[in-house]
């Protein structure tokens, strides 16, 4: 009688840790959010943008294509809803193609300064010149959010570290270049389409960051100018 008594004991304990392991492993993520079946006061053009038929009524496919889109750019929450968010990045994309490889065709960034980085916060875009010749660039960047804004202006390059880590913040800021206080081109593992923005900073992709590296040296002059959308 003992030993099946202690069998019997055994064999509830193994139950009791089985049975709540076995419930969640088969619960549904209470986080996890549905796709919306409701259509966005921006569908057509959200549509046009994605390559999808454009009738201006959500549909499963929809929805699925504009998901991925939200999901790459960090555009939460990521439900596929055509909303003013995800519509203000697909036309800051289309803006910034249109600038093509004439960026200072306005002719805001100063040509008579030599080498120069050019930021322009309308756009997002920066890009490298000397004089009227164009270096590098444009390439998409992130700014500072709003109650972060990058300040505009001319500056200089003060400081280079290529293995910086913010002291504010405690992230890392690969191949930092200072410019303006704690404000510097540095590369970031996020889209540059992520909204709301840097904290001020100029993030860049690691490539772009790389190549800024290169190009770039303590004096070099960078001009700022614009205002982002959204501050």
């Amino acid at each position: 009688m003992g030993d099946a008594r202690r069998r019997t004991v055994v064999a509830l304990g193994i139950t009791s840790l089985v049975t709540p392991l076995t419930l969640a492993l088969g619960a549904a993520p209470a986080t996890a959010a549905s796709c919306t079946t409701s259509t966005g006061p921006y569908q057509k053009q959200v549509e046009r943008f994605l390559g999808r038929p454009v009738n201006g009524k959500q549909s499963a496919a929809d929805c699925k294509a504009i998901r991925a889109f939200q999901t790459k750019h960090g555009i939460t929450p990521n439900i596929g809803y055509a909303g003013p968010v995800t519509w203000g990045v697909m036309d800051l994309m289309n803006k910034q193609k249109a600038v093509g490889k004439n960026p200072n065709k306005a002719g805001k960034c100063p040509v008579n300064k030599g080498r120069i980085a050019c930021v322009d916060l309308t756009l997002q875009l920066s890009w490298i010149q000397d004089g009227k010749n164009l270096v590098y660039g444009p390439v998409p960047v992130r700014t500072g959010r709003n109650g972060y804004e990058t300040r505009t202006g001319l500056k200089k390059i003060y400081w280079r570290h290529i293995d910086h880590v913010s002291s504010i913040y405690h992230v890392a800021m690969p191949y930092s270049q200072f410019f303006d206080g704690g404000e510097a081109f540095h590369s970031v593992g996020v889209s540059m389409w992520n909204p709301p923005g840097s904290h001020g900073c100029v993030n860049m992709t690691t490539k772009d960051a790389k190549k800024y590296w290169s190009l770039l040296r303590n004096g070099d002059d960078v001009y700022v100018y614009g205002r982002k959308p959204g501050t």
